[in-house]
This record gives C-alpha cells, sequence and structure tokens, in this order.
C-alpha cells in the first residue's frame, strides 16, 4: 500500500473549492490563490539543486526547456505559451514566469497536458528526486495529473497583464485603467523605488484631480501599453514626452486591495516612502468635487453658429501662434463690427435657442426643442475663447474643423449669445479651464 501524500489531499480540497464557487474564475476569486500556492509546492517538491553554490532551480526552468525535448507529441501552443512568458518584460525572476505560465495555461487550459509533458520528459529523473518529488514518483503523479485534467474542465479569465508582482506573490493587486485627454500637465508628482513608479501627490485643480482616478500612493504599471516594471529615474518623462499630444492610457496599481485594506506586496516599498518623504500619505478617497449647477444652461443661448473668419491651415496655429492671431484678428473683428455683422446673419439664418454644456473634456451643444446635437467639440480643438467687451454676453471661440486631416483643416470661429453677462462669464471660465487641462503644443 503507497503511501498518501498530504500535499495532494490540500490540492484536492483547494479544487473542490474551485467547483463550488462562480465561473469563470477571475483573479478576485477567494480559491484561486491557494490553489495556486499547493500546485506550485508540488511542481517545487523534490526538485534537483545544482551543488557547489550554484544558482537553484525553478520549475520555470525545465518548463522551458519542453520543446527543445524529442517527444512524440509536439504541442505548438506549449511552445507560444513558453515564448510569451520569456517575452513579458514585467517579469524579472523564473519564480514570476513560472506564476505566468501557469496562469495563461489555465486560461488556456493547457494545464493538464503541459505538466502531462513534463512528467513525460525523458530528463524528468534529472530533474526530480524519485523518492522526495510528486511529479518523479509514478504513485503520486497519476493522481497529480488526474486531478489537473478535472482543473482543465474549468473556465478561468485571468487578467495577465496584471503580472506586475508575481515575481514576489501570488496576490495580485486591483489594476485600473485611467484613460485621458493630451494635456500639458497631468498633476503626478513621481518618485521611483525600487524599478516602480509612485504617485506620491496629485496637484490640486490639476487633470489628474479632475478626472478622480489616481489615488496617492498608486504605482503607474504601463502608459498607453508600454510597461513600466523596472523603471529607471525619468523613464515615465521620457515615455510621455513621446506621446505628447496623444491621449493617455495609464494602468495603475492600486495600493488598496479587494478587501480595503493595504495591498501587502507593497508594505516594504511603502515604508520606505514614509521614512524618506515624512509628508507623504496615502489617498483614500478622492478629492470631492464642488458642488456646482448643472452645467446644462437651459436659459436658452441664441446659436449663431457661421463663421466669421476661417485659417487656411492648421500649421499657422503653432507657426505663428494663433491665440494671438484670433485676439487681434477675429475679436477685433467682432468689436468693430458685430452688430452689423450679426443683424445681417440673424436677417439671413433662423436663431436657434439650445443648450450649451460645458463637460470635462469637451463642449456639446443640442438644439433646445428638437434635442438634436448640434456640434460636440473636444477642448484639444478649440485654440481659444474670448467675449466683446461692449457686448459681454457675445463669446465666441475657434476650433479646428477637421483634426484628423491636419494639412487641409481650418479653423471656424463660433459666435454664441448668452442671456447674462454671468452666463457668458461662466462658459468662458469653464472652457479656459479645460482648454488649459488639455493644451498642448508641437
Amino acid at each position: 500500500m503507497s503511501a498518501k501524500e498530504p500535499l495532494l489531499g490540500t490540492l484536492k480540497v483547494c479544487i473542490l473549492n474551485l467547483q463550488g464557487s462562480s465561473s469563470p474564475h477571475k483573479d478576485n476569486s477567494p480559491h484561486l490563490q491557494p490553489f495556486c500556492e499547493i500546485l506550485e509546492m508540488i511542481l517545487r517538491k523534490g526538485i534537483k539543486q545544482p551543488v557547489l553554490g550554484f544558482k537553484r532551480k525553478d520549475y520555470w526552468h525545465w518548463l522551458e526547456q519542453l520543446p527543445n525535448q524529442e517527444t512524440p507529441h509536439s504541442m505548438p501552443h506549449l511552445s507560444m505559451m513558453i515564448e510569451k512568458t520569456n517575452s513579458c518584460q514585467k517579469l524579472l525572476t523564473a519564480q514570476g514566469r513560472g506564476r505566468y505560465f501557469l496562469r495563461l495555461a489555465l486560461n488556456g487550459k493547457l494545464l493538464a497536458v503541459a505538466l502531462q509533458q513534463l512528467v513525460k520528459s525523458p530528463r524528468m529523473s534529472e530533474w526530480y528526486d524519485p523518492l522526495t518529488s510528486i511529479l518523479g514518483n509514478e504513485d503520486f503523479s497519476e493522481p497529480f495529473l488526474s486531478l489537473m485534467l478535472v482543473v482543465t474542465e474549468m473556465n478561468f479569465s485571468l487578467d495577465m497583464q496584471n503580472s506586475s508582482f508575481l515575481d514576489e506573490s501570488w496576490q495580485l493587486p486591483v489594476c485600473v485603467t485611467y484613460d485621458t485627454v493630451p494635456c500639458r500637465e497631468l498633476g503626478m508628482v513621481l518618485r521611483y523605488l525600487d524599478g516602480r513608479i509612485f504617485i506620491i501627490d496629485v496637484l490640486p485643480q490639476s487633470q489628474a484631480e479632475v478626472d478622480e482616478v489616481v489615488l496617492v500612493g498608486d504605482v503607474i504599471d504601463e502608459i498607453n501599453g508600454f510597461s513600466l516594471r523596472n523603471a529607471c529615474n525619468g523613464q515615465a518623462g521620457t515615455v510621455l514626452q513621446k506621446l505628447k499630444g496623444k491621449p493617455l492610457s495609464f494602468r495603475l496599481i492600486r495600493w488598496k486591495w479587494h478587501d480595503g485594506g493595504m495591498y501587502k506586496p507593497l508594505l516594504p516599498y511603502l515604508k520606505i516612502l514614509r521614512e524618506k518623504i515624512p509628508r507623504f500619505q496615502l489617498q483614500h478617497e478622492h478629492v470631492q468635487k464642488e458642488k456646482k449647477e448643472d452645467r446644462s444652461l437651459q436659459g436658452g443661448s441664441f446659436l449663431i453658429l457661421f463663421s466669421v473668419w476661417r485659417q487656411r491651415s492648421v500649421r499657422l496655429w503653432h507657426t505663428y501662434g494663433f491665440r494671438e492671431m484670433f485676439t487681434t484678428t477675429v475679436l477685433g473683428t467682432l468689436v468693430s463690427c458685430c452688430d452689423d455683422v450679426l443683424s445681417h446673419f440673424l436677417y439671413e439664418r433662423e436663431v436657434q435657442v439650445v443648450l450649451f454644456d460645458v463637460k470635462e473634456t469637451e463642449v456639446f451643444v443640442q438644439g433646445k426643442a428638437s434635442s438634436k446635437v448640434l456640434f460636440r467639440c473636444p477642448y484639444t480643438d478649440i485654440s481659444c475663447v474670448g467675449r466683446r467687451l461692449e457686448n459681454n454676453n457675445l463669446f465666441a471661440f475657434c476650433c479646428v474643423v477637421s483634426p484628423e486631416s491636419p494639412e487641409h483643416s481650418t479653423f471656424d470661429c463660433l459666435v454664441f449669445e448668452s442671456n447674462s453677462e454671468e452666463e457668458s462669464e461662466e462658459i468662458i471660465r469653464r472652457i479656459a479651464a479645460g482648454f488649459k487641462h488639455t493644451e498642448w503644443f508641437v
């Protein structure tokens, strides 16, 4: 009668727990981490280590050699998974790569096949001690592979991008995506520590604070798909400089875990940050915005919507300074002859009452009666905004007509009339604030 292996009994309990929970199994499943930890212990048990102080071996060192083995059952999927694991820039150790591979295999329902290849490898006796290991012992390897076949029937949906802490822990962080508009300054103060980029402050009234996604203490993991794992000082700034003028997508690692407490693998980093920066404090919640009235102005602004002046090339905006050109030319023209111009167009066109909505990233205008969207203009397409001194109810701004083809684009000056001076001033202030956050230069 063969002896029992306690690890196999524990593994069976973990699998039963997974079977009893909802599917597909995701990173926040409470039974995923215990299962992975036991599986890793089994794969490590009885590994033969080199003598004379050479680098210790882990199960990944044997897994990555499988495609080179002369086995009768070639596995192109296995080779692809190993290649993908080796190419992941977020992994720095054999431990991290082994864990990443196991997660790939769970997602692809290939775990049983991969481990079966490992057990049947001609070099198994070189890798595992048959007396102390599970994989190298036939009495234990067969029931182990049977349990892996059960796992293969389960559905897993694991976030493979969430891999920056696999080198350190099976416990994975909460990750969020922060998308924001092109802007000159985001307002995030960064600190580099052991290859990780921590957000140690968010400046007041900055784009990052307005968007209410970033928390002080979070880690920047990626920018537009570019991994910042093991980043050197200034690397985030270099990436942002290359992306100047483009929408930004940050992948953030939260310092806060699913249960609301601190993500434990970050504790050593945060302790060092507190020692080096006494004022550093974790941010638990976002700064609440001031309560404002509904941004849609319900009192009826008269949409005059005509081109007072059109500039032929978008290049002039960048080369000659369109803001100054707008101020001296367009608004100057409005000051001198606005009444005549408006009178002409008011007779020629029907005036529409509109709702003028100044949103976080764009100006949105729709007809009040028809609810038809007349136009929406991102702040990145607006060059400047202003109003007449003689008629404070009148305001205007210039926007690019065809931002997707800048070589042949033109600018329109859009003119509106509000109900009051206060309303006009409020609109200008909001557009200017949005324009400030999203302004960029080339």
